[in-house]
């Protein structure tokens, strides 16, 4: 055995192997008990052009994302000018852009300018102005600081349907940015796309808001510190829906950020399900201090401006536990846990375009993959073993090593693959024999030079070596392009891709070698089938 010899053909035997364990649980439905204890479990997975799903593309609204933090900031001087005792007429977020900001007087408008610009110094502050008697000044956040949130609201959406997708059990979803503010998600093998959709849509935004009894929902006339809800009740024998207005507070007293966890319980005086909530330590202790300040008031469970309960306050709750009651059903109820569990969204999404990909399509789409890339293979190993005889039957094994060795690779790394995937697979079978061709002709050359087949195999792989490389790092950094610029199809192509060209220079450089240099190492061999 020539020198050096025996590594590479260990190697070559070690990949063959780890690509036939890894690729096993894609091969066989049905695995062993013991199988999964210290052997490779996952199997390739197939992408939804291959077996049928959902792809979603949602658009975020982060206008209101904007106004949401314009809120939060009036909410916030509220709270600050009445923990200084700064008597204020009005304070609540105008158009949006901007809070306004009215006061009684003008010595008091002085203080509160000076603790605006110190507690909030981005924001673009306007001279005092007078509004009907009253000192009035306007508190604008400005361009950039505006688009710093809408970009960051579109990075939170993304991260909190991530989120729900991942606890609602899809396997190998895709989601992903698009544009300015459009999310892209791909759900394959989804049985229920309605039911996820509606799941990833929910803005789920909770709040904890006080009943307002003294006025009338039919009043027709509500203060600006009050809204009027509705709460909907189904019948569970009919289905027939009823609404019933009622008039809240608007600014809520605990909101559903201070959750901990959300879980599905069962009633067990009623046997129906509902959603048990758990806050963290500062949410315990303002459900504690709410409730004890409010024992025999109605206290509205608000999600996404609808109410779905609206008890009364029987005593003081502590150990910040509660529960969401309703009309649920066991799925309904666990699609809210979900939403909780992983957050509100930051705003408002709209699904601007869905489309359902049938299983035929897929199964239609795999089976027409899988002959183009036969059909591929066939030629391209007969055209070998015609053009360069027992040379070219050594290039169509490095070849089959090849594919082996992607798949193999696919599947260790938990890869899903994709139509375009399977493109790049067949793109890799012409690409194989290609630097077979390139070495092929070299010897050729030092062939008729004279030189002898062991000396021929040797300068034909040097003075190709260069011309190879070359070749597969531009292809590589042009797959790098496409992974990291792509979206999911052509991610996917540029996966397997990626691998191949990496593969094949092993195959190509050192196996396909290998295999030449044993029939050659004695010196005996006086001519080349090539």
């Amino acid at each position: 055995m020539p020198k050096g010899t025996g590594w590479r053909i260990s190697l070559i035997a070690v990949f063959v192997v780890f690509s036939f364990l890894y690729l096993t649980p894609t091969l066989v439905s049905t695995l062993p008990s013991w199988w999964g204890s210290f052997l490779p479990k996952d199997k390739i997975h197939l992408g939804l052009d291959l077996q049928g799903g959902t792809h979603l593309v949602m658009e975020v609204d982060t206008e209101k994302a904007v106004e949401g933090s314009l809120d939060l900031v009036a909410t916030d001087l509220e709270d600050t000018l009445n923990s200084k005792n700064l008597h204020f007429k009005h304070i609540a977020r105008d158009g949006s852009d901007k809070v306004s900001v009215v006061l009684y007087e003008k010595g008091t408008a002085d203080i509160v300018q000076k603790l605006i610009k110190d507690k909030y110094p981005s924001y673009e502050l306007s001279p005092t102005f007078d509004q009907g008697g009253f000192v009035a000044l306007t508190l604008r956040v400005s361009e950039k600081d505006a688009q710093e949130r809408k970009d960051k609201a579109v990075q939170q959406a993304l991260e909190t349907i991530r989120n729900r997708i991942d606890q609602f059990g899809v396997s190998e979803p895709t989601i992903q940015r698009e544009g300015v503010n459009h999310i892209a998600v791909q759900l394959p093998g989804i049985k229920d796309p309605q039911r996820a959709i509606d799941l990833i849509g929910r803005t789920a935004r909770l709040d904890f808001k006080l009943v307002r009894e003294d006025i009338s929902p039919t009043s027709g006339t509500i203060p600006d510190d009050a809204e009027l809800l509705k709460e909907k009740s189904v019948d569970p024998a009919t289905g027939a829906v009823t609404e019933i207005p009622i008039v809240v507070q608007k600014k809520p007293m605990i909101t559903g950020d201070l959750l901990t966890d959300a879980q599905v319980r069962i009633d067990s005086q009623f046997n129906q399900p509902y959603v048990g909530i758990e806050f963290n330590s500062l949410g315990a202790k303002l459900f504690d201090q709410v409730t004890a300040a409010n024992v025999g008031k109605r206290f509205a469970i608000v999600l996404d401006n609808n109410i779905h309960s609206a008890p009364v306050i029987r005593e003081r709750i502590s150990g910040g536990s509660a529960q969401i009651s309703g009309n649920f059903t066991e799925k309904s109820a666990a699609d809210l846990a979900i939403v909780l569990r992983a957050g509100a969204l930051p705003a408002p999404v709209k699904i601007i375009q869905n489309v359902t990909v049938g299983p035929s399509l897929g199964e239609d789409s795999i089976h027409k993959g899988l002959y183009a890339g036969l059909i591929g293979v066939l030629l391209v190993v007969a055209f070998m073993a015609v053009y360069y005889k027992l040379s070219g039957m050594i290039a169509n094994m490095g070849m089959v090593l090849n594919i082996l060795y992607l798949m193999g690779a696919l599947a260790a790394l938990g890869a899903t693959l994709t139509l375009p995937g399977i493109a790049a697979i067949v793109l890799l079978v012409g690409m194989s024999v290609d630097s077979n061709v390139i070495i092929f002709e070299r010897i050729r050359e030092e062939l008729k030079l004279g030189k002898s087949p062991k000396s021929a195999l040797d300068a034909g792989y040097d003075k190709a070596f260069l011309t190879i490389m070359d070749s597969h790092v531009t292809t590589l950094i042009t797959a790098a392009v496409l992974f990291q610029f792509g979206t999911g199809p052509v991610k996917g192509f540029a996966v397997s891709l990626s691998l191949g060209v990496i593969i094949n220079l092993f195959t190509s450089l050192i196996g396909t070698k290998v295999t030449f240099d044993l029939f050659l190492h004695k010196g005996k061999v006086k001519k080349m089938s090539i």
